[in-house]
This record gives C-alpha cells, sequence and structure tokens, in this order.
C-alpha cells in the first residue's frame, strides 16, 4: 500500500515538473468557473435482500465551465457510467461522457466530443487523512475539429489522479483540507497536429471540503490547469480556476 502512496507523490511531483517545464513557452492564460455535481451509489435498493446488487454501481456527473474570465459558456460535461465493488476500497468502472467544447478551449471552432472510458478507483482512509487514487483511460471520439483528423479517427487518452483530503477538527469536525492532482498523457492520437503526443495537461487542486450529512459533501478551491497545445497550431494554455463541487454519495 506504501508503494501506491510513494508512486502517487512521485506522479504527482513529475506533473508539477512538467508544467513548471512548459511555463517557459508562450502560453494563454484566462480566469475561469468551473461547477461539478457528481452523484454515486450502489443499486441495493432495488433489492435489499439481494447482498450482490451493492457491489453494482452507478456514477452520473454533470459539470459547467465557464471561460474568458468566467463571462461565457466554455465546456460542458456529462459523464454517466457503472461500476462493481471488487472490495470495499477498490471499484471498477465503464461509462460514457460527452463535452460539447467552445471557447477558449476549442479555439476559433467550437466542436462536441464523445468518450468512452474505463477506470479503477481506490480509496482508504489512514491517520493523516483519506487518500483516492484514480487511473482512467478514455477513448476520445472528435465532431468538427479543425484540421479534421477524419470520421474514425480516435485518440487514447490515459489520465492519473492523487487525492489526500485531510480532516481539520479543530476548527470542525466536519471539515477537511483538499489537495489532488492529475496528470493526463496522449498515448495515441490520429493527427500530428491535432493533438499533442506524451503529455497533455495537468491539474492541480488546493481547496477545502465540507462534509453536510452521510450522503453529501462540498469542495470549495483554486486549480491550476496548464494544457500542452501542439505549437504550430496555438499557444499552450494556462487556466486560473475556481472550482466548486457537490459530491453525493448514496
Amino acid at each position: 500500500m506504501f508503494k501506491k502512496i510513494n508512486i502517487s507523490i512521485l506522479l504527482a511531483a513529475l506533473g508539477l515538473l512538467i508544467s513548471n517545464a512548459a511555463v517557459a513557452e508562450r502560453v494563454d492564460e484566462d480566469f475561469q468557473t468551473w461547477g461539478n455535481i457528481t452523484a454515486l451509489g450502489s443499486f441495493a435498493p432495488l433489492n435489499p435482500n439481494n447482498p450482490e446488487l451493492k457491489k453494482f454501481r452507478y456514477w452520473i456527473e454533470g459539470q459547467g465551465r465557464f471561460g474568458n474570465d468566467s463571462s461565457q459558456f466554455t465546456q460542458s460535461l456529462i459523464r454517466p457510467g457503472l461500476g462493481y465493488a471488487v472490495t470495499d476500497k477498490l471499484t471498477v468502472w465503464l461509462g460514457y461522457a460527452w463535452a460539447p467544447t467552445a471557447q477558449p478551449l476549442s479555439g476559433a471552432h467550437p466542436y462536441d466530443e464523445h468518450r468512452i472510458w474505463q477506470q479503477a478507483l481506490w480509496a482508504d482512509n489512514f491517520s493523516f487523512g483519506r487518500l483516492t487514487w484514480r487511473s482512467r483511460f478514455e477513448q476520445r471520439f472528435f465532431d468538427h475539429m479543425v484540421p479534421d483528423p477524419g470520421p474514425n479517427a480516435v485518440a487514447h487518452r490515459f489520465r492519473q489522479l492523487i487525492k489526500l483530503a485531510v480532516p481539520m477538527p479543530f476548527i470542525s469536525p466536519n471539515l477537511s483540507f483538499v489537495v489532488q492532482d492529475e496528470l493526463f498523457i496522449n498515448m495515441t492520437t490520429p493527427h500530428a497536429g491535432w493533438i499533442t503526443n506524451g503529455f497533455d495537461q495537468n491539474r492541480g487542486f488546493v481547496g477545502l471540503a465540507y462534509k453536510w450529512n452521510q450522503f453529501a459533501t462540498t469542495e470549495i478551491g483554486y486549480m491550476n490547469q496548464y494544457i500542452n497545445r501542439p505549437h504550430n497550431l496555438r499557444a499552450d494554455q494556462m487556466i486560473h480556476i475556481l472550482g466548486v463541487n457537490l459530491f453525493l454519495n448514496f
């Protein structure tokens, strides 16, 4: 288990180092506001007498992202999924996502993105807080991309997230300090000028979480997103984000 923790810390540090190195290049900066609601639950209520149903899970996520100094719609994300609890700490998932995207993320040409995603989600409690490790693979399909990679083009991406929530009982028993980092790696791309191969982006978040009850937790904080763009098409992007998240667990 401690190997996982050490690897997670190394991955997070690597993501931050890559981001810092990339900052030396010319970048476009923006301030955005992101809102997120994610609901997780099991299918046990469908038949309380069937213990196997408790292992099957659902994931329903909706996001709204507003860019150009939070003045206009930039992206929305609808992400449903189905999961299976391998253990009380590890769950595997399969799902779909739809992400209509506009400026400034899209550049001059808005597009729709469709994804198939698979992930393993592990979480456990330690004396210092709750640690979450999420490994996600995505197969990405795009409409109306410029340059057009072709109708059957698929981009493959790997995402690694590590998150730590540290309780703050000296302030409130329901309050936690949250820090996380997520590294994105493009594995294969159908067009060399369309998506940058290798390092895609990094997202670092720091904020506070408040647990309202056994079902609902709110997180509010700052996220820094650095996006590596094909330099022959456009500059890299550094985005400063106010993140407001509501997590529901049933």
